[in-house]
């Protein structure tokens, strides 16, 4: 398992990203199963940088383990929080589109992994918790 605890600035998302790759590496996974995972980090850290700490910098905490081949990835922040999970996670939903932001974060999350949970209380902050299985699926492509 690896454990980071980083502030809620822009740079610090491809940090998760490179941590997040690096840990596949293990898995020897495939091109696209690094890109889909790599993407679902990138919108899950930058939601937390954008959406939890509104006039201020916050911590964030990621987390990236497995079981066998299935990588679980976690990101947490301590901010603001999610009053309407259903809503937000609606493709296009967005609280900040005065800074022509897509609402497509969640979206791509459910895209690109095998599972996502949300988890948030207003005030007390938002757990991502995302799971993809690394390999397995080559037979699926053909």
């Amino acid at each position: 398992m690896i454990h980071l605890e980083f502030n809620s600035e822009s740079e610090n998302e491809g940090i998760a990203r490179v941590v997040a790759a690096a840990y596949m590496m293990r898995f020897d996974p495939t091109v696209e199963e690094m890109a889909d995972v790599k993407t679902a980090v990138s919108e899950a850290v930058t939601n937390s940088i954008v959406h939890a700490y509104t006039d201020k910098e916050g911590k964030i905490i990621f987390d990236i383990s497995s079981v066998e081949n299935i990588i679980k990835i976690t990101v947490e922040d301590f901010g603001i929080g999610i009053s309407d999970i259903k809503k937000a996670m609606e493709p296009m939903y967005t609280t900040k589109a005065e800074e022509e932001r897509t609402g497509m974060g969640f979206s791509f999350m459910e895209a690109f992994m095998d599972e996502v949970q949300v988890i948030s209380k207003p005030a007390k902050g938002t757990k991502v918790i995302m799971t993809k299985m690394i390999g397995g699926n080559e037979n699926l492509h053909g």
